[in-house]
């Protein structure tokens, strides 16, 4: 992909439940640093910036699952109180609901193609009923949810 390219990450949402969770930390999380802009810290800084702010996204697994974007518009570096340098995901506060698509368990963040992203979840099924999770599971793994 070239450096003028639009790319993705993808990255654990560790303790949430539901993307409703993910939004009320990231607004605890606003409110205590006083910024309008959600920030999530990470120890590796991308090496492909330019890609990520060309209208790429955070994509957040959620019970083991993508279940919704936020796009990126920034970086910052971070000084933790141990002096070792962090970068600050810059990202937009709205949570953009997916479709649900599954996914194993890892560790940091990864660089998520354009052709492996989840399409957005249509207005009209945003209020759609949540099925029983091992129903979504099953569907999710055929290709249907």
């Amino acid at each position: 992909m070239s450096m003028s390219g639009k790319l993705n990450i993808i990255k654990l949402s560790v303790g949430s439940d539901n993307i409703e969770m993910l939004k009320q930390w990231q607004e605890e999380r606003r409110s205590q640093l006083d910024i309008k802009h959600s920030l999530h810290i990470t120890r590796m800084w991308p090496k492909r910036e330019a890609e990520l702010l060309n209208g790429g996204s955070i994509y957040w697994v959620i019970k083991g699952a993508i279940q919704c974007r936020q796009k990126m518009i920034g970086f910052d570096e971070i000084i933790g109180a141990d002096g070792i340098r962090r970068c600050g995901f810059k990202l937009d506060p709205e949570l953009t609901p997916t479709t649900k698509a599954l996914r194993r368990p890892f560790q940091g963040w990864r660089y998520l193609k354009l052709e492996d992203c989840p399409s957005d979840l249509s207005a009209s099924r945003e209020s759609d009923d949540d099925l029983p999770e091992e129903m979504q599971q099953s569907l999710a793994r055929l290709g249907v949810l």
